[in-house]
Order: structure tokens, then C-alpha cells, then sequence
């Protein structure tokens, strides 16, 4: 059995610009497991909440010290792994995660979801989304994902630098765009939009009325997250009541200690997979999620098809897929994820069904 750790670029085609900055490449790491002849992959990378952050560094040095410890890990034996993953960060953890699944489910020779017991059939539409910008940039940004797409779900970056009247000017601009759409395609399309923590109170109950008289179907974490608990809970459950339309935390949820802490007070958690620290505990937060009648979001930072296929293991239990990254990459070095029109289905392909451009894997060989 052998281990190894590559870092890789991804260049977005557009920068995505939301209210903490913007991005228009990031550095991320593939961890790979051989044994058996078989090849487990794992995707990772630094990001940041506004109040945690990991960079790719701090990352790729965990990874690194930790590769020693795993030359006599046994994959298949699952109740040996936990021990491996004490002490790791989120994304460190996603990345030895999604490697032994991947592993194990080309070992088997079965997809993920199917281990899981769920369906493959599953084909759900994606939101598409809208950074940060001026009303035309923003507006042109819509069109070009039209041109590529259907694009029924369109997800608007708001909190914007420039204020609440910018918010409203782009609100009021995307939803104007989105009628003259429906009123001439036979597609429904919604409009969703995402904060990113870049409003305080006072400012998202001013939004309310903007927001639902542009019919916005969701709201996704307004407010901005808190390393204290409670705090961060009492924003959302002050706001909670006044919100019509679905109430989503995505900062501020990370794992199933924030899903049990939030569920009263939100309508949906947005899971994705470096936070929650790889596919194994996202699963499990989405039993919890179920049984509590909270609504899921699957979502992605800029992430390759690698870690969107990964989270598309669970689109069977997902209400609002936002696993658009890889669609705005020019150099993604991996394929395998279905998209039919903007419908996504999590990849039929044994294990995470995800594998390397040809090129590439022929240079590996």
C-alpha cells in the first residue's frame, strides 16, 4: 500500500467575488491511496468562513506528517480508520476520507451512493451562481450561464462592500432578467440568495421585503458566523421568525454538533465536505438532517469535479444541489460527473466515480 500527496491549480473562467473577497484561482491537493490495484483519490484545499479559515499550507503539512503513520493501514478495516483522523483539521480529514472511500468503493467495484443504499437515478438541477459585481457585470454573468445551460436555479452573492441599495439594485436587476427568461422558455426557474454573512440583523430584516417581492425562494446565511455558539444561534432564531422563505446556515454549520444546535431555528444546512471534514460525517449529518425534517444544501467552494462528485453521492437526499464550481473551471483535471441540461446525478462510476483527465493518468501510469 503507498500514499501520495500532488498539489494541483484550479482557475476559474470567471472570478467569483462575494462579501469576503474574491477568487480567481486556488491551490488544492489530491491525496491517493494505492493497494490492490486500485487507486483511492481524496481532493482538499484551504478555505475560509469569515471566522475559520485553514490555508492550503497548513493543510498539505498535516497530510504530509500524517502519511507515515497510514504505510500499515489496513483500508478495508473500517472500525481501525478514526484512530488516523484525531487531531486532523476539516479539510485534512476530507481528504483521507473521500481516499479510503474512494478506494474501498473501487475495491468492491460499486459506487458510494450505492453503499450508501441510495439511488443512482437521482438527477437533480444545480444552482448556478452570481458573484458579486455591478448590475451589468452581474446581469452578463446570468446571460453567459444561459448560453452554456438552462440554468433554472440561479443563486445571487449579496452583502455586497457597496451597501444595502447595491443588494437591492442587483436583486431587483436578476429577478427583471429571470421573468423575461420564463416568460420565454417552458423552463421554472428560481432565484436564491446567499449572503455570505455579510449582513448584520437589522440589515437582512430590511432586505426581507425586497427579497420576497423579487420572489426569492431562499435565504442562505445572512448573518455573519460566530465562534460563539449561542450568539451565532440567536441571530438566526431573531430572524427566523420574520423570514418567509427558506432560512439556510451555511458558515455557521459545520458538523453535526452545529446541525443539532441550528435545527430549531433554520430551515436547511448547507453541507459541504471540507467543513464538515469529508463525505463520512456529511452522510451522517444527513440522516440527522432527515429526521428532524431540516432541508438540505449541498454546496462547493471552488472545487473540482473531484470533490463535487464526492458530494454528489448524496443528491438523493439533497433539495438544493450548489455544486457549480467545476462548470467555471478552465483547467479542471478531472471528469466523471453526469450533467443533463443542469441536472446533475451523482456519478455511476465505481467508488466516487471520478477520475483523471487521460493525459494525466497516463503520465501517472
Amino acid at each position: 500500500m503507498g500514499w501520495a500527496l500532488r498539489r494541483f491549480s484550479l482557475t476559474k473562467d470567471v472570478p467569483l467575488a462575494i462579501s469576503r473577497g474574491t477568487t480567481a484561482s486556488v491551490q488544492r491537493l489530491e491525496l491517493s491511496l494505492h493497494c490492490d490495484g486500485c487507486i483511492g483519490r481524496g481532493e482538499t484545499g484551504g478555505f475560509e468562513t469569515g471566522h475559520r479559515g485553514y490555508s492550503t499550507d497548513a493543510v498539505e503539512e498535516e497530510l504530509q506528517q500524517l502519511l507515515p503513520q497510514l504505510d500499515g493501514l489496513d483500508p478495508m478495516q473500517i472500525q481501525m480508520v478514526p484512530a488516523c483522523f484525531e487531531g486532523l483539521s476539516p479539510p485534512a480529514r476530507c481528504a483521507l476520507d473521500l481516499a479510503l472511500l474512494d478506494w474501498r468503493g473501487r475495491h468492491l467495484q460499486q459506487p458510494i451512493w450505492r453503499l450508501y443504499g441510495l439511488s443512482g437515478s437521482t438527477a437533480v438541477a444545480t444552482s448556478v451562481t452570481l458573484g458579486l459585481g455591478s448590475v451589468d457585470q452581474v446581469v452578463q454573468r446570468l446571460n453567459r450561464w444561459w448560453q452554456l445551460l438552462p440554468a433554472t436555479r440561479i443563486k445571487l452573492k449579496l452583502g455586497s462592500p457597496d451597501g444595502l441599495e447595491h443588494d437591492r439594485a442587483l436583486v431587483k436587476a436578476v429577478a427583471e432578467a429571470i421573468e423575461r427568461k420564463r416568460q420565454l422558455s417552458d423552463h421554472s426557474l428560481e432565484l436564491q440568495v446567499d449572503a455570505n454573512g455579510g449582513w448584520s440583523l437589522d440589515q437582512a430584516r430590511e432586505m426581507l421585503h425586497d427579497l420576497q417581492r423579487a420572489g426569492v425562494v431562499l435565504l442562505e446565511q445572512p448573518l455573519a458566523p460566530l465562534s460563539d455558539d449561542a450568539r451565532d444561534r440567536a441571530g438566526f432564531e431573531a430572524l427566523h421568525p420574520d423570514c418567509s422563505m427558506p432560512l439556510v446556515a451555511d458558515e455557521s454549520c459545520w458538523d453535526l454538533a452545529d446541525l443539532l444546535r441550528l435545527a430549531p431555528v433554520v430551515d436547511g444546512v448547507n453541507l459541504k465536505l471540507l467543513k464538515t471534514g469529508g463525505l463520512s460525517h456529511a452522510w451522517l449529518m444527513a440522516q440527522v438532517a432527515r429526521e428532524l425534517q431540516i432541508d438540505l444544501m449541498v454546496g462547493c467552494y471552488s472545487d473540482s469535479r473531484l470533490l463535487n462528485g464526492a458530494a454528489a453521492q448524496l443528491l438523493p437526499l439533497v433539495r438544493w444541489p450548489d455544486l457549480d464550481s467545476h462548470l467555471n473551471l478552465i483547467d479542471d483535471p478531472f471528469i466523471g460527473l453526469p450533467l443533463n441540461d443542469d441536472r446533475l446525478s451523482a456519478p455511476p462510476g465505481a467508488g466516487l466515480g471520478i477520475d483523471l483527465q487521460g493525459d494525466i493518468a497516463d503520465v501517472e501510469r
